[in-house]
């Protein structure tokens, strides 16, 4: 077979040919050593490009493009020849460009691990692949130097997910006859924008805008440091989002960093987040990335599913992100999940409330972000209200790295922006509280399961003036409800709510009066910003009301209730800094030793090279990662398109607005009762719209009753 008829890609209508297979191995190539070049490893990349695909040239796989039924391996080539260069990493990445990277295993393993793929080569097992070396010269062999296990883990991670995103923006080019243009944005017409934004505030009079605008200029100021590790700790009300902003725009234009991503813990604040800085910035710059079908294209489809190109990869200049979004994809070994993680490098990331990582995966956290700093030019800024006791071990994961503070004189900056005080109140039903919210105007109350609010939502009675806010709404009603509460407690009217956790970092809303279930001091004191935010009554009464309550708390938030516990009986002011430090100091080291840290050994299996195991134990909400579109509003039309013209990065960025994240049990539920359409493994749209409300969301649980309804 001569060499120019072996082919990638098989005819579309504009490209009756198809696409040369040597054309689409240059292309994804030099793609890939673009991508690698940003964190220093062109040619590294350059390699992984040119010999993904040489499986490509066996008979058989030419034969899959003109219709056979057989099923081809066309990976394994590549890795093999790779391997025989001495080029491991490389190997690694080709080796999983379309199953994900699976665990490096032993020299003897023949099943499930990269090495026994390696053996089955070596033993003739594949197809033979040999017309290759008419178009391309063996590889030579690429020295990395230097690199501890745990830097190979995160280096072959960014590797794998510039082949893949390269790999699928050239094919997604071929079947859609548009090229590809890598998105550039003017980070210095991005600070224009905000020194615009922001000009007003320079006169102002008030104390509490004046020391606003101290931290605003610190930040500015800071933008010139050179790249490194930051932390921004801007109590409550002090402006955190946009001085970090500020902090990052400045620090990219003097350091020529290519974006900004923003790492925030709940949707509710990146609802609130986006809509700020699309007011700065416009929409078409910003990604706000909520959940998203992850399709994936099978190792022999020949074609490959057009709906594969639609996984989001982070190419805007300002990404919103939660933080299980972003650490999942840092872990994850599945192409779908990886391909956004080169995008990282090179890039100032803003992790706001970083004190809220959870305490299981702190440590593999922590080292992710450290070797962002250290091997792939970024900047962190780890922001918070309530600085957590890390340094230990942001020393032991960067120690040549020094850490600067960001806020000037946070210690004086708390007592300054400290507007309400907190008053334990034991013990209460729910009749009780329910009682005690009643006798209120306007009050907010955060409790720490979705059952409990929905119950005190229904006892307090659908009246005029009640609200309740979840997870289980859509980003567009919750977003739409927190705008009318707003106006509410602006006009004096009456404002009741009912919230989990969701409301209590970072949301702009400011009541008389708090009620926070007893949990977390860093998740208390955060609820506490909801209350007297902008300072205009007295401290005396602004009060947050901790209680206690019948209803069982998480599992997963007993150890902080211990340790909130333990600053209650020791400290008269929990919010100060002492009591803060305090609290951070028990739950990090008395409480837990540091195994328990990296509870799921994620670092040890990481420095083992073990990418498939690491990316199962790596589930910082285990198995809620299931998406349900629902079709209200214009999520109506937007899932009609999708039904009709397939997925689109663009259009599931707009569908995400109408989504709700859901753990895996309450999805299959719904597909057994036939409520859902399965357009993923993971994902669906909702067909029974009865199931879901615009004010309380889907229900909280599928229930022996919920399941009767449900039949």
């Amino acid at each position: 077979m001569d060499s120019n008829n072996y082919l990638a890609h098989s005819a579309t209508n504009t490209v009756p040919e198809g696409q040369k297979l040597i054309q689409h191995l240059k292309n994804v190539s030099d793609l890939t050593g673009n991508f690698c070049a940003s964190f220093g490893m062109r040619e590294a990349g350059k390699n992984c490009g040119l010999y993904h695909d040489l499986g490509k040239y066996s008979i058989a796989f030419q034969e899959r493009l003109n219709g056979s039924n057989r099923k081809v391996d066309h990976s394994t080539a590549g890795a093999y020849e790779l391997f025989i260069a001495k080029d491991i990493p490389a190997a690694v990445c080709v080796a999983g460009h379309h199953s994900g990277l699976s665990n490096i295993g032993n020299r003897n393993d023949m099943a499930d691990t990269f090495m026994a793929r390696i053996n089955q080569a070596k033993a003739g097992q594949l197809e033979d692949y040999s017309a290759w070396k008419q178009e391309i010269e063996s590889p030579k062999p690429f020295h990395y130097s230097g690199l501890t296990q745990l830097d190979y883990y995160y280096l072959i991670r960014m590797m794998f997910s510039s082949l893949t995103d390269a790999d699928w923006i050239d094919t997604e080019a071929f079947f859609t006859d548009h090229p590809y243009t890598i998105p550039e944005a003017n980070m210095c017409d991005l600070k224009r924008s905000l020194d615009l934004y922001v000009k007003k505030w320079w006169d102002a009079k008030e104390e509490i805008n004046i020391r606003r605008c101290r931290i605003l200029r610190a930040a500015m100021d800071a933008g010139s440091y050179a790249p490194g590790l930051f932390t921004m700790a801007v109590p409550t009300g002090g402006g955190k989002t946009i001085s970090s902003m500020a902090f990052a725009l400045n620090h990219a234009v003097a350091n020529n960093k290519r974006r900004i991503i923003y790492v925030i813990p709940y949707c509710s604040i990146l609802e609130q987040t986006q809509g700020v800085f699309e007011e700065i910035f416009g929409m078409d710059l910003i990604t706000a990335h909520y959940s998203g079908v992850d399709y994936q294209r099978e190792e022999d489809d020949p074609d490959n599913a057009t709906s594969a190109f639609a996984v989001e990869n982070w190419e805007a200049p300002i990404i919103l992100t939660t933080a299980v979004q972003f650490f999942e994809s840092l872990y994850a070994s599945k192409p779908g999940k990886s391909r956004k993680l080169h995008n990282i490098a090179n890039s100032v990331i803003v992790f706001d409330e970083a004190q809220m990582l959870p305490v299981p995966f702190l440590e593999a956290c922590i080292s992710g972000i450290c070797q962002l700093v250290q091997n792939f030019k970024c900047s962190a800024v780890l922001c918070t209200a309530t600085q957590p006791a890390i340094e230990p071990l942001l020393m032991k994961h960067a120690p040549r790295i020094g850490i600067r503070e960001l806020c000037p004189d946070p210690i004086q900056m708390y007592e300054a922006f400290r507007r309400v005080r907190y008053q334990d109140e034991g013990g209460l039903t729910d009749d009780q509280l329910v009682k005690r919210l009643k006798e209120v105007q306007q009050v907010l109350c955060v409790v720490n399961s979705r059952r409990q609010a929905q119950s005190l939502y229904t006892l307090l009675g659908a009246s005029e003036g009640t609200y309740h806010l979840s997870t289980m709404m859509t980003p567009y009603d919750r977003k739409t409800k927190l705008q009318f509460i707003r106006d509410c407690l602006k006009n004096g009217e009456t404002c009741r709510v009912i919230s989990t956790s969701l409301i209590e970092a970072g949301v702009d809303v400011d009541f008389p009066v708090v009620w926070r279930s007893l949990a977390g001091l860093d998740s208390i004191i955060q609820t506490g910003g909801r209350c007297n935010r902008e300072g205009k009554r007295s401290l005396e009464n602004s009060v947050v009301h901790v209680f206690r309550t019948d209803a069982k708390a998480p599992k997963m938030l007993e150890q902080n209730i211990a340790a909130t516990e333990r600053v209650l009986q020791n400290h008269a002011q929990i919010d100060s800094p002492e009591a803060i430090h305090d609290y951070f100091q028990f739950l990090l080291y008395t409480l837990k030793d540091s195994r328990q840290l990296d509870e799921k050994e994620i670092l040890h299996y990481a420095e083992k090279l073990m990418f498939e195991t690491v990316a199962k134990q790596f589930k910082m909400i285990d198995g809620a990662d299931y998406t349900i579109y629902i079709p209200v509003g214009e999520g109506k039309t937007l899932i009609q398109q999708l039904r009709e013209e397939g997925p689109s990065r663009m259009l599931l960025r707009k569908l995400g607005q109408y989504s709700v994240s859901v753990y895996h049990q309450y999805f299959d539920q719904l597909v057994q009762h036939g409520k859902l359409e399965c357009i993923s493994e993971t994902a669906g749209i909702l067909i029974d719209i009865g199931l879901y409300s615009r004010e309380t969301g889907l229900p909280f649980n599928i229930s022996e009753q919920d399941q009767m309804l449900l039949k």
